[in-house]
């Protein structure tokens, strides 16, 4: 704190009694006197004990913290459901029911672990969105209300006041004013009512009925390409597209389909996000989810310096600072992913995944309360679709398509949940016991749906090519003892193995 320093922006919260306020690790005010200062986990703990946000740093302005996603406690995994959105649609019985534990435990626990309960963190979750669309677009205020999660406006107001001492458009007007007084133009609302966004300067600019759009910040240095062309390899058409900065797809959100385009931000650890929802209730789970997928938060620079240790890794390390593990925008569709992936080529995988996504997709007219532009577009097949119809559209050896059919049935009847809020042991266990799911897929799934930092998948074929290419030990035994000396990031190892095949691949 004394030393100001960005990296643990969003990691921590300082409270400064003597002001009543808490502020981000790098705030430039002037330092308080250390008997003034407590820290907490979250911004929850810190209105819990009586603070408002800093006017000046705005601490909730940042990455979210690296914990919740690299932790596999109970409450990083209740962070992970908060963040999408949990509690306001299934409140805090519903939140508990997920984790497996009664809401008394839990909130006993959140509360000794993070120094807020349940209903706390979602509060402050909410209001942090809320700061959010009101300084970098021009929703009309009670559209922010809704699409921020809040019940009733006057939970809103309420809110708003107590942790920023500022009505929502005094917020507004500060943040106008910071900009130079540039107003924006509201444009009438359609179904669903965002209307207008940022222009990404900072600056809100008309947008169009139906649209939201926003700046997600990330966790410098930022790889951003990298998870771009991640995306792109394994595209499929008629669901997604994607380009060397941008990314486009359908999917389901719990209130409806949606389509949301992702762009690279020039000079900036950032992403762009324009999202056309069922309901603006929708905002806050997509917004996890994009975090997840291009893994803002990770503690990019920790990372690097842990990899760049190891001499015949460094290379790799300096030529693609801030490599980020993809995580999924749906679990379910990862799932199916990954074991039509086993034992063939990405664009084998590609190919079948994209004439069952045809065959067995929802249709989606983009016009009908989810764009303007009356193209037809496809939702991912969901798991009961797949587990009905998928033997009479997959194609390949007839056991992967029994445990294709198999496994989606299980995710259809609840029998298996693949979740990020799964304990990443037990999942690994469930996967394992169903026959035709071996280590790989439930490592590959620990990475991606369950943000587990500290898996090296040595039985993977590229992964092992990737290796070999820069000095390491290509059989798996010898591989697998060798990366040891990465942990706890190997999945980040990983992620430059693979990255140095697929670069031999297209030389």
């Amino acid at each position: 704190m004394l030393a100001r320093d960005a990296r643990f922006d969003g990691q921590f919260i300082t409270g400064v009694h003597s002001t009543g306020i808490y502020c981000r690790p790098s705030c430039p005010a002037a330092p308080p006197k250390p008997r003034n200062v407590t820290f907490y986990r979250t911004a929850a703990a810190a209105h819990e004990a009586g603070l408002r946000a800093c006017k000046r740093c705005l601490p909730d302005a940042v990455p979210g913290s690296p914990e919740w996603d690299l932790d596999d406690d109970l409450a990083a995994r209740a962070m992970r459901l908060i963040a999408d959105g949990v509690v306001e649609r299934e409140g805090v019985p519903g939140l508990a029911g997920r984790l497996g534990y009664t809401p008394r435990h839990l909130t006993r626990v959140l509360t000794a672990e993070l120094g807020a309960g349940p209903l706390a963190l979602a509060r402050a979750h909410r209001a942090q969105t809320a700061r959010a669309l009101l300084t970098s677009t021009s929703m009309r205020v009670s559209d922010v209300a809704f699409a921020a999660g809040f019940g009733s406006i006057r939970q809103f107001n309420d809110t708003v006041r107590a942790v920023y001492e500022r009505s929502p458009l005094e917020l507004r007007a500060t943040a106008r004013a910071r900009r130079g007084g540039r107003v924006a133009t509201a444009v009438a609302p359609a179904t669903p009512a965002p209307t207008t966004a940022t222009d990404g300067s900072g600056s809100p600019e008309p947008g169009d009925a139906g649209v939201v759009r926003l700046r997600l910040p990330a966790r410098p240095p930022f790889d951003a390409a990298g998870v771009f062309a991640w995306l792109a390899t394994r595209a499929l058409d008629g669901v997604e597209s994607a380009g060397p900065d941008h990314y486009a797809r359908t999917l389901a959100l719990p209130s409806g389909p949606a389509l949301v385009r992702l762009a690279a931000v020039d000079g900036a650890p950032a992403l762009d996000v324009e999202a056309h929802l069922s309901s603006l209730a929708d905002l806050a789970p997509l917004v996890a989810r994009v975090r997840r997928l291009f893994d803002l938060d990770a503690d990019a620079e920790a990372i690097d310096a842990a990899l760049a240790g190891d001499p015949v890794l460094a290379p790799a390390v300096a030529a693609v600072p801030g490599i980020r593990m993809p995580g999924c925008l749906d679990p379910h569709e990862l799932v199916v992913r990954a074991l039509v992936g086993q034992q063939v080529s990405v664009a084998a995988a590609r190919t079948a995944l994209t004439r069952l996504s045809a065959d067995l997709g929802e249709r989606v007219v983009v016009g009908e309360g989810i764009g303007h532009d009356g193209s037809v577009r496809t939702l991912f097949p969901t798991a009961s679709a797949i587990a009905e119809h998928g033997a009479d559209v997959l194609r390949g050896p007839s056991a992967r398509i029994r445990t294709i059919a198999d496994v989606c049935g299980r995710l259809a009847t609840g029998d298996l949940v693949v979740a990020p809020e799964r304990e990443r042991g037990e999942l690994r266990a469930e996967l394992l016991a169903v026959p035709g799911i071996g280590p790989w897929t439930a490592g590959y799934l620990a990475m991606r749906v369950t943000r587990e930092p500290d898996e090296l998948l040595v039985s993977d074929l590229a992964l092992r090519n990737g290796a070999a290419r820069l000095g390491l030990p290509p059989d798996a035994k010898a591989l697998a003892a060798r990366g040891a000396a990465w942990a706890p990031w190997r999945s980040y190892a990983s992620m430059h193995l693979w990255r140095v095949a697929a670069s031999a691949l297209s030389t």
